[in-house]
């Protein structure tokens, strides 16, 4: 008996130790991070000259600061600046890692090329075609414009609280938070306005996840008009084809689920892959958004677990662009039906070299815009006396997923919502957020639109709730 415990303990030791030596520990994805990186640089290094109009040396100290190993320095390395048309190429083919290549395209930023596509290919690339908002924003008071008047404060408004506020904002104590920009608006007016040095009011930098909260608008006014609606599938053609499309089930699948991340699909952007798969390969790769984000399996029951992912919203954008019918109409709707409207004049929303807007991401825009933005949901969704969003969708968007009900609440419809344990800020705040800290915070009950504009790096961990906490303390 004892001989044969003792042979029982020497087999699971075995057993133990070829596991351990057998653990998976090879990045099979290391390629793909590797061309990645370079697509990264490209995008950002091209959006930062083409569409925010930055110096080569503020793009490497700012936009590039996140990157861990930069493709060369504002010295030069191996990297290629077109100026002529307006593109960028990024690292010489080594081990089998592509150069990655993108260029400005008019009326919606910087596209970047797939692998096997040059310089030569950019004339292929989509451009939108329409004509600037006419007037001169300079002459044009606020908010359509950029007039403003001196205002002075409210006497209910401490100045010297509102300013040190502000300096709460710029002067991190931690060296990874960089804000370029905070704007506060009161009852439509800006009552502080402050820009870090080399950056001003008509400084474009790219939104990041703060785009979904611009997509849940511009679908909102498709809900508004009855060509989506919240409950209904999306109706879109799942891949990989089936033979019996019909019985698919993530046929069951509704905009209110993608809108809520809760539409069950496979995940394929998050536990450190975000930048070697899924919508990284889109965003960076040159890879078609819309077979990316069709080809997942669902794995959970739609709606009932909470799970963030970039191609959840490149799902709703889809319904958008059927619902809207041809190219034409979808390009340029969302200037139409929004930007035009609010005096968005600054704001790109750029596509994939198919044409399909990355409206998870890829949108460059100033402070002013983004608080133009937030003071229509300020205004329930008038603007100068047109409803151009109806309150119901306004409500939609501020109401917790079902999903997060067990995880604090802290999510609604492509916005972000005060959680549960947060008693210092008022419950009725809510936010868009995007990576390197961009956020759009608007304050129904005490009127207010805070923008805070970052190009954080490392950890980064700027947190806006605690910015709301520090601008009330103005108006105690």
């Amino acid at each position: 008996m004892k001989r044969i415990s003792t042979l029982i303990i020497f087999v699971l030791l075995s057993l133990s130790a070829a596991e351990a030596q057998q653990e998976e520990v090879y990045d099979y994805a290391s390629s793909n991070r590797l061309m990645i990186q370079r697509g990264v640089q490209a995008i950002l290094m091209c959006n930062g000259l083409f569409t925010s109009g930055r110096s080569l040396d503020l793009v490497f100290e700012q936009e590039l600061a996140y990157l861990k190993e930069p493709v060369g320095t504002e010295e030069g390395g191996d990297y290629e600046v077109d100026w002529k048309r307006r593109a960028v190429a990024v690292g010489k083919p080594e081990n089998g890692i592509p150069t990655m290549r993108a260029a400005f395209r008019e009326g919606l930023g910087c596209i970047i090329l797939a692998p096997d596509q040059a310089f030569e290919d950019i004339e292929s690339l989509p451009v939108l075609e329409m004509p600037p908002l006419p007037g001169n924003p300079a002459d044009i008071p606020w908010p359509d414009g950029d007039r403003v008047e001196p205002l002075a404060l409210p006497a209910y408004i401490d100045e010297t609280a509102l300013e040190a506020a502000a300096d709460w904002a710029f002067n991190r104590k931690s060296p990874e938070q960089v804000t370029l920009s905070l704007l506060i608006v009161h009852k439509g007016q800006i009552i502080l306005e402050r820009y870090a040095p080399g950056v001003d009011m008509k400084t474009k930098t790219r939104t990041w996840s703060t785009a979904k909260s611009i997509a849940a608008t511009l679908i909102g006014m498709l809900v508004d008009e009855g060509k989506l609606a919240l409950d209904e599938p999306l109706g879109l053609e799942w891949l990989p084809q089936v033979l019996s499309p019909e019985a698919d089930p993530r046929n069951e699948i509704t905009l209110r689920h993608v809108l809520n991340m809760s539409s069950g699909l496979y995940p394929v952007d998050n536990n450190g892959m975000e930048y070697a798969t899924g919508s990284g390969l889109a965003y960076w790769a040159g890879a078609s958004s819309a077979i990316g984000a069709r080809n997942r399996g669902l794995v959970r029951r739609p709606g009932a677990y909470w799970d963030y992912e970039n191609y959840e919203t490149l799902l709703a954008v889809l319904a958008m662009k059927k619902a809207l019918g041809d190219s034409v109409n979808y390009l340029e709707f969302p200037r139409r039906a929004l930007l035009d409207k609010i005096g968005m004049r600054n704001t790109l929303l750029s596509v994939d070299r198919f044409g399909d807007f990355i409206l998870s991401s890829q949108v460059y825009t100033n402070a002013r815009d983004l608080a133009r933005f937030g003071l229509l949901y300020l205004q329930d969704g008038l603007w100068k006396g047109e409803r151009l969003l109806s309150e119901e969708w306004i409500r939609f968007v501020r109401t917790p997923a079902p999903s997060t009900a067990e995880r604090g609440n802290f999510y609604g419809g492509q916005w972000w919502l005060v959680p549960d344990d947060r008693t210092d800020v008022p419950k009725d705040a809510y936010s868009t957020a995007g990576n390197r800290g961009q956020y759009v915070i608007v304050v129904p009950s005490h009127e207010l639109v805070i923008v805070r504009r970052g190009l954080d790096y490392g950890r980064q961990g700027f947190d806006r709730w605690d910015l709301v906490r520090e601008v009330l303390r103005a108006f105690e």
